[in-house]
């Protein structure tokens, strides 16, 4: 671990990328959502990112009230294979599972959140940066690995801008929300 490392020498590292705010933790309740999760290849993302439309339009279709921005949640992150992710939307009840929307509660707890303002390739840079901040604050992550593979509690991203909406990717608002495996420090 690098003594020197602060906050803001971790933000201030992260090219390509605008925070629109430093590393902290929160806390965070039980949160119902309905998604479609795959495995996939990191270069074979776009084919799950392609499918939040849809997963939008079945919810709205059933008359259903997102509860927050449509996100996707990396259950597994296998760097060099096949991860399990999944593409969310929150939302304030829970409806029943139909074909592939599957049902499910992002769990409570305490989460390390950053938010980055730019387009979606900045948020490696992003991560690695909250990553060093946790590590630097004695943070541990809610998260096992087995033969090289993380297995997350919960790690998520947030798409909080539309970019149907918003087509300037400069504009793009992403939050980050892994969650820890402790108590929050001082509690």
């Amino acid at each position: 671990m690098n003594e020197d490392l602060s906050v803001e020498s971790v933000v201030e590292d992260m090219d390509r990328s605008k925070p629109v705010s430093l590393p902290k933790i929160v806390r965070r309740g039980e949160q119902p959502y309905v998604a479609i999760g795959e495995s996939v290849r990191m270069d074979e993302f776009p084919t799950l990112a392609d499918r939040l439309p849809e997963l939008i339009g079945w919810v709205l279709g059933q008359g259903l009230e997102m509860a927050g921005a449509p996100f996707f949640r990396y259950r597994t992150i296998d760097m060099d294979g096949e991860s399990e992710v999944e593409a969310g939307v929150p939302l304030v009840s829970t409806p029943e599972p139909e074909g592939e929307i599957r049902v499910g509660t992002l769990p409570a707890g305490h989460y390390a959140t950053i938010t980055h303002l730019g387009h979606f390739d900045g948020l490696l840079a992003v991560t690695r940066a909250l990553r060093e901040w946790a590590e630097h604050e004695g943070l541990e992550w809610d998260m096992t690995v087995v033969d090289g593979v993380e297995h997350w509690g919960c790690r998520l991203e947030s798409y909080k801008t539309d970019p149907r909406v918003e087509p300037d990717p400069a504009n793009w608002e992403t939050e980050l929300a892994f969650r820890l495996a402790d108590a929050a420090p001082g509690e």
